[in-house]
């Protein structure tokens, strides 16, 4: 954890949603310039595996709060009974992280994806966010935000997909896409 500058004023609610690329990176992007203003900050991502991204080679190199609490994405699994407990673990670890009041920015990656699936409750999460101690921003990333959530953020920024070199035939790029 950093020691930082307090949050000054209302905490945010900011959703980053769509089927483009950009939500994770839009999340990161903003932990970087939090962690460059001395901001504390804590990330739990929800369902990306524990393979090694660039953003999470920053954030061990740099000392940060981050967590990798799953196994990959869910469409892929073959135990849902696994993955829906670590998405459980992830949430309580997570809304721990928003109410103690020592982060000034939690990210929450790849949660709106839990929350489209099922496996947790979307008023859970609301009645969190409203619990938050004052000051405290909390990003909430993936496809598909539900209407709930849309309609309790403070800002909600769609991602849509117009063009990626995926449709033909690039994989993903090393320091680009991970």
């Amino acid at each position: 954890m950093q020691a930082g500058a307090r949050v000054n004023g209302k905490g945010l609610v900011i959703v980053y949603t769509g089927n483009g690329k950009g939500k994770t990176t839009a999340a990161c992007g903003t932990l970087l310039r939090a962690v460059g203003q001395g901001l504390r900050t804590a990330t739990v991502q929800f369902l990306k595996g524990k393979w090694t991204t660039g953003e999470r080679r920053f954030a061990e190199s740099h000392q940060l709060d981050w967590h990798v609490m799953g196994r990959g994405f869910t469409w892929e699994s073959e135990d849902l009974r696994l993955d829906r407990q670590l998405v459980e673990e992830a949430w309580k670890l997570a809304a721990a992280r928003i109410l103690s009041g020592a982060f000034d920015l939690v990210i929450l990656d790849e949660i709106v994806y839990a929350l489209h699936y099922g496996y947790l409750s979307c008023s859970e999460v609301l009645e969190v966010l409203k619990k938050r101690p004052e000051g405290v921003h909390v990003i909430l990333t993936g496809r598909n935000a539900p209407e709930a959530l849309v309609d309790a953020a403070d800002l909600v920024t769609e991602m849509r997909e117009v063009k990626h070199p995926y449709r033909s035939g690039v994989g993903a790029q090393r320091g680009i896409d991970y």
